[in-house]
């Protein structure tokens, strides 16, 4: 396995609910570090097997790792990570795991390129509307990282290994193979990038985690109108429960008005005025 120098840097920025954690339901649990959530899929109350999707920011599995000690026990047992896409704050974590649990990673095919070394993430685009964080985004790797040995596709029937009951949905825009994560029970979503539950641009509003709901980040969001599909399609879902990247899970009213409202004013919300990728598609 081969990682990105970039991925080593320590990004400056770290959330004031960095290190805790939400339950969302009995077999699932958000965990923050830094600025960007993983989620631990199992119920510690019946078995010590887990399942990770999305694996944080760079150097976090030593935390995250002790974090599903604490959940799950010494004896934890990581059956599959599951990836929603490959961008670094979702990678970051991935080979360190991988050299201490060697289990299969599931992400969606057109994301291989980007996590079998061949091809590098588009740059972030600096000069997109928006805030601090865009401007900083300069410094975000976008190098490739190689699992070849552990990358398998997900099924193509929309079933999730290891998450019974699970689903996941093709939610392109922010990247080309990003997912989502969905189960009926509970009408949980876990979205990954296709919206976030704070404003990732604004570097005052990720620190504080104010929560809102808005479009992708910016920066390294390239298909703004597949990206404005996809929040139709998960907004059709009408989630209870919906936990992202970035940000606090929400639920009830709030999110139901804020996701539909981001869907049917996605193109004055949450597209930027102006930016590198905002006309190219």
């Amino acid at each position: 396995m081969e990682r990105s120098t970039a991925t080593e840097n320590i990004l400056p920025m770290t959330s004031i609910r960095s290190g805790s954690g939400t339950e969302i339901a009995p077999d699932v649990y958000c965990y923050t570090v830094q600025v960007a959530n993983v989620f631990f899929i199992g119920n510690p109350n019946i078995s010590n097997e887990w399942v990770l999707v999305d694996a944080g920011m760079p150097r976090s599995a030593k935390k995250i790792l002790k974090a599903a000690e604490n959940r799950f026990g010494p004896d934890h047992q990581l059956k599959a990570i599951i990836l929603t896409h490959g961008h670094f704050d979702h990678v970051g974590g991935l080979i360190d795991i991988l050299e201490q649990h060697k289990v299969p990673v599931y992400a969606h095919p057109l994301e291989f390129s980007y996590l079998k070394g061949i091809t590098d993430y588009p740059e972030p685009d600096t000069s997109v509307e928006g805030g601090m964080v865009a401007k900083m985004s300069k410094i975000f790797p976008t190098q490739a990282i190689d699992i070849t040995a552990h990358i398998h596709e997900l099924p193509s029937d929309g079933s999730v290994p290891e998450m019974a009951g699970w689903k996941w949905i093709h939610t392109p825009g922010h990247s080309d193979g990003h997912i989502s994560l969905f189960r009926e029970q509970g009408r949980i979503l876990i979205a990954g990038d296709a919206f976030v539950t704070v404003k990732q641009d604004s570097l005052y509003k990720v620190l504080r985690q104010k929560k809102e709901i808005h479009g992708p980040p910016v920066y390294l969001t390239t298909n703004w109108r597949a990206a404005w599909e996809s929040v139709c399609k998960l907004a059709d879902l009408q989630p209870s429960i919906a936990a992202t990247g970035h940000g606090k899970p929400m639920t009830g009213a709030l999110l139901a008005k804020g996701l539909v409202d981001l869907a049917e004013n996605f193109q004055t919300t949450a597209v930027p005025a102006y930016g590198k990728y905002v006309h190219t598609k």
